[in-house]
């Protein structure tokens, strides 16, 4: 996966993200169910994406090869301090 390709998938789960956060601000439900976990899902997936594109820049920035770089467990990226 490519530096272009990744941020483009930032880009639709940020949409995603924003959708269900919008929708159910409309219906003042919050979010329950079905929509918090797929909020939460996003969420991971969007450490996931972040981390890999972070690693990806900073072996680029070493002489390293980006391409090495793959995408690490969603257990693992959680666990970081931000």
């Amino acid at each position: 996966m490519d530096d272009k390709t990744i941020l483009n998938r930032i880009t639709e789960l940020v949409d995603e993200e924003h959708k269900l956060r919008a929708d159910a601000q409309a219906h003042e439900s919050g979010t329950e169910g079905e929509a918090s976990e797929r909020l939460r899902a996003l969420e991971e997936s969007l450490d996931q994406c972040w981390d890999l594109l972070r690693r990806r820049r900073a072996a680029r920035d070493t002489h390293g090869d980006p391409d090495a770089q793959g995408e690490r467990p969603k257990p693992e990226v959680e666990r970081y301090l931000q």
